[in-house]
């Protein structure tokens, strides 16, 4: 994993959650695939145009290393591992990101947690327990295993309060890595 992978990585897992943060709360899960910009400029030359990249911002430095590209379509009426077990990249996508809501309880609830709870019991469950934490999660990887992750609270809106870091969603981050395993 290089430092400058990681950079760019970083920047767009912090652009994507920021874009999908404009929108506001409640969203469906949101998934982009990442593309080396320089690629996008040279294959698919419309596409950065519109998207305001252009060879003179290219050589001033003023492009993002990776664009996002948001995809249409997904199988939401699934289980997100399912939808992400059936995922397939062509060659050309370095990456991708996704951004789910979600909630999360502190380490303390753990031991309140039902037995043997089933999913949608443990689901409202957790809906219910006076700490719960809405939270959104952007997710970013690419093929060569780089992770990024930004996470904001709702308790805490701003783009100021955003933690990232690359380890912080692991086992999202590697079910995101096996849709590019073949």
């Amino acid at each position: 994993m290089s430092s400058v992978a990681s950079v760019a990585l970083m920047q767009s897992v912090v652009e994507i959650e920021q874009h999908v943060a404009a929108d506001g709360w409640n969203q469906r899960p949101r998934m982009f695939a990442l593309v080396p910009t320089a690629d996008l400029l040279v294959t698919q030359p419309s596409m950065a145009a519109a998207l305001g990249l252009t060879d003179e911002s290219a050589e001033s430095g003023g492009i993002p290393g990776l664009t996002s590209i948001e995809q249409d379509g997904l199988a939401l009426d699934q289980p997100l591992d399912e939808m992400l077990a059936k995922m397939v990249w062509p060659a050309a996508v370095e990456g991708c990101a996704l951004v789910i809501e979600s909630q999360m309880l502190p380490p303390s609830a753990e031991e309140q947690i039902p037995q043997d709870p089933k999913g949608a019991e443990l689901e409202r469950w957790v809906t219910k327990h006076p700490e719960r934490q809405d939270v959104r999660m952007a997710v970013a990887v690419l093929r060569d295993g780089t992770r990024q992750a930004a996470i904001r609270l709702r308790s805490k809106d701003s783009d100021m309060e955003v933690l990232s870091g690359p380890d912080l969603v692991p086992n999202l981050t590697a079910a995101l890595l096996e849709t590019f395993e073949e």
